[in-house]
């Protein structure tokens, strides 16, 4: 199961992706995204230190992707914040521990999860931020939502150069 901080910070990829290559304050993506700042600001510093992306302090400071959103995927973003895709230890691909109650081999819930694993992957590894911001904005449409949580008014974003 995705945790908080897996969303949070795949939802903080999503809003740099839309940036363009401009820096974005930690606080305005917390305010758009309704994301706690000090929680984010973890989240942000793990991405940075994955390579995800960079940050530029002081007062025209902020945070952009370190590569194109074409080239960073879901899945990517949600090993370096969550770990492990498997459901559970023993059916993961990098981080693997083996259960203490069954055989590898054999047990029937492991390789049911090996499956469950490898479909996640496969989804997760194929949808880059690009493809994650463009899905945003069809299943609004297709739900009959507005574009933004501040339908009805312009919403302000901070971008800086």
């Amino acid at each position: 199961m995705l945790s908080n901080r897996g969303k949070y910070g795949l939802k903080a990829l999503a809003h740099l992706a839309g940036a363009e290559g401009h820096l974005v304050t930690g606080a305005e993506i917390a305010r758009v995204d309704n994301i706690p700042k000090k929680f984010l600001d973890a989240i942000l510093n793990d991405l940075k230190r994955a390579g995800l992306i960079h940050a530029q302090k002081g007062p025209r400071g902020g945070y952009a992707l370190a590569r194109p959103a074409s080239e960073i995927t879901a899945g990517e973003a949600i090993r370096v914040i969550d770990g492990a895709l498997a459901p559970i230890a023993c059916a993961s691909r990098n981080f693997y521990r083996p259960c203490s109650d069954c055989d590898v081999a054999t047990c029937r819930v492991r390789l049911l999860m090996v499956q469950a694993r490898d479909a996640m992957a496969t989804i997760l590894d194929g949808t880059t931020l690009v493809d994650l911001r463009a899905l945003g904005s069809k299943q609004r449409r297709a739900l009959g939502l507005p574009k933004t949580k501040a339908a009805g008014r312009k919403e302000r974003v901070l971008v800086r150069a």
